[in-house]
């Protein structure tokens, strides 16, 4: 009786089709040409079907071998989870769990659970890191993250999250910054002589920027903390969450400039970790535990503006 094929086998056959040819693939496997060249051999021998056609200069799956190189990634990635739940479940508990907290995320409220729950796991260190825009999503999706608290798309289905509230963000300025009287008709054209402050995209491959205005002067800043200050101190104008500037719009230092043609916008804040990753005792206990404290949260993210 023959020996069936192995998961090796089937990596090899994976990476000569994704690679295109035996030598790329040897080199992403760090194994020997002639043993990612058995190794095909042998499944094409096992399964009766010539997976690859050899005839041109580069090689590429037969008809059969495309159909079979779908479901073969498909049961690699399901052995790939598999192996990572397994050394999650021989860790008992995770030694690290990596959490990014986005430029949308309170502060204050959201450390302060971080710090509830970590402090009674002493064995489970946080590893806490800061991004902005888009750079929580990249961190999670690349698999450098295990929970952000930020916003997401939600139509992205490899993610699943928790809402946890939502926050409004205002387009202001600081009193006298506007060369004209401030009216809820003001138009994004009266705006593009001045100054807008915009966060920096932590992300590598940054999206276009939001509540941008065409053709205005613009000014960028790595966080909200850097973004209230340049507009308080009336060098840009921009839009900030609520929960940030509530002092500043009670005593007159900032002052709203929503309209029809600024009417902000209120943003969901979640904890989102990914659907398709298994996850620990102690990331899964995490979850639960926002799930659970996500009311007292609300205090914290400001008011919602009125119709």
């Amino acid at each position: 009786m023959s020996t069936p094929f192995t998961l090796h086998d089937l990596q090899c056959f994976e990476a000569v089709v994704r690679h295109g040819g035996f030598q790329a693939a040897a080199e992403h496997l760090h194994r020997s040409h002639p043993s990612v060249f058995a190794a095909v051999a042998k499944l094409e021998r096992q399964l009766g079907v010539a997976l690859l056609d050899r005839s041109g200069y580069r090689v590429r799956p037969t008809d059969h071998g495309a159909a079979f190189h779908r479901r073969a990634e498909s049961l690699l990635r399901d052995a790939q989870e598999l192996r990572r739940y397994a050394e999650q479940l021989a860790m008992g508990q995770e030694a690290e769990l990596r959490v990014v907290l986005g430029d949308l995320c309170p502060l204050a409220p959201v450390l302060g659970l971080l710090g509830q729950f970590f402090g009674s796991r002493p064995h489970t260190q946080l590893h806490l890191q800061f991004e902005t825009v888009t750079g929580p999503w990249q961190r999670l999706l690349e698999d450098e993250a295990d929970l952000i608290v930020h916003r997401i798309p939600k139509s992205d289905v490899r993610l699943e999250w928790l809402d946890l509230g939502r926050i409004a963000m205002v387009p202001v300025v600081a009193p006298g910054f506007l060369p004209f009287p401030a009216n809820a008709s003001m138009t994004p054209e009266q705006l593009q002589g001045l100054t807008q402050c915009v966060i920096r995209d932590s992300a590598q491959s940054p999206e276009r920027g939001h509540f941008l205005v065409a053709g205005a002067p613009q000014c960028s800043v790595p966080d909200m903390l850097m973004k209230k200050e340049l507009i308080v101190h009336g060098m840009a104008w921009g839009h900030l969450p609520r929960f940030l500037i509530e002092a500043e719009l009670r005593d007159g230092r900032l002052r709203s400039i929503a309209g029809r043609h600024f009417p902000g916008v209120v943003e969901e804040l979640v904890a989102a970790r990914r659907r398709d990753r298994p996850h620990g005792p102690v990331a899964t206990a995490l979850w639960d535990f926002l799930g659970m404290h996500a009311p007292l949260l609300e205090p914290g993210l400001g008011l919602m503006p009125s119709a």
